[in-house]
């Protein structure tokens, strides 16, 4: 049987991903540091009749990851996907409605941002990587975001991108869409493909998640934006990539031509 590790796998895309991935007959690791929130989507999943158990794992925490990889090592001979999903937005002043503008953001939000958002995908990886390594053909998927884009951050037509003039979100993973280039071409050579993934729907824009704040998600899905479900397809297909799948790419199957522009 397969076996998959889903950060952040308690709620929205995360959760999603990791029920469509135990759907397709693999063994899922619920990546989760709030021990509540990761047991709650176990106890949900699993009343699916879904193979899945609870990973505490806070990936902004080094000796929580060093346990998390000791366990799994323990107790899975091989990780054949790695999804590293958990992110934050810390973009707003508790109870504002707009976010800091790049001159504003504190530093301490900022640095929190990266410390889950960039610094932790990258922990996590590093790891992880001899379990990867141990399957057959491991699998990598960074969730990204369109936000994270040069392309479209630089496109005057892209009214999402000019709207939300965010640094911390959009910063931290444009990092991490450069950590996946960095590793895809490591790993070039070996049987362990490396992308990122935009989740999207097939109406334009953002999914509805609670990344950006409470209730987001509610007023995302009146807006008529996609759901966590329809998200996650992006992310468990690069997760579950044939031999001759792409590798080193930001990846969107609901974009034109799939390849986002880095």
């Amino acid at each position: 049987m397969p076996t998959a590790l889903v950060t952040g796998a308690n709620r929205g895309i995360g959760k999603e991903t990791a029920r469509q991935l135990a759907e397709r007959g693999y063994f899922v690791w619920l990546g989760a540091r709030d021990e509540a929130q990761g047991r709650a989507a176990e106890t949900e999943l699993r009343g699916e009749g879904l193979n899945v158990r609870w990973l505490a794992l806070d990936v902004a925490d080094d000796g929580s990851v060093a346990a998390a990889a000791a366990r799994v090592a323990d107790e899975t001979p091989a990780l054949d996907a790695l999804v590293n999903n958990a992110a934050i937005s810390r973009e707003r002043a508790e109870g504002a409605a707009a976010p800091f503008a790049p001159s504003q953001m504190p530093m301490a939000n900022l640095r929190e941002t990266f410390d889950v958002n960039f610094f932790g995908a990258v922990a996590v990886t590093q790891a992880f990587l001899p379990r990867l390594r141990a399957a057959p053909a491991g699998r990598i998927v960074n969730v990204s975001s369109g936000l994270g884009s040069f392309g479209f951050n630089t496109d005057d037509a892209d009214d999402l991108n000019r709207s939300l003039n965010i640094l911390g979100y959009k910063t931290s993973k444009a990092a991490l869409n450069m950590a996946t280039v960095l590793f895809a071409r490591e790993l070039e050579g070996t049987p362990i493909k490396v992308n990122a993934a935009s989740p999207s729907s097939p109406t334009p824009g953002p999914v509805a998640t609670d990344l950006s704040g409470p209730g987001r998600a509610e007023t995302l899905r009146k807006q008529g934006f996609g759901t966590p479900a329809e998200g996650a397809e992006t992310v468990v297909y690069l997760a579950t990539l044939p031999q001759d799948g792409p590798t080193g790419v930001f990846y969107d199957l609901n974009y034109e031509g799939r390849l986002f522009p880095w």
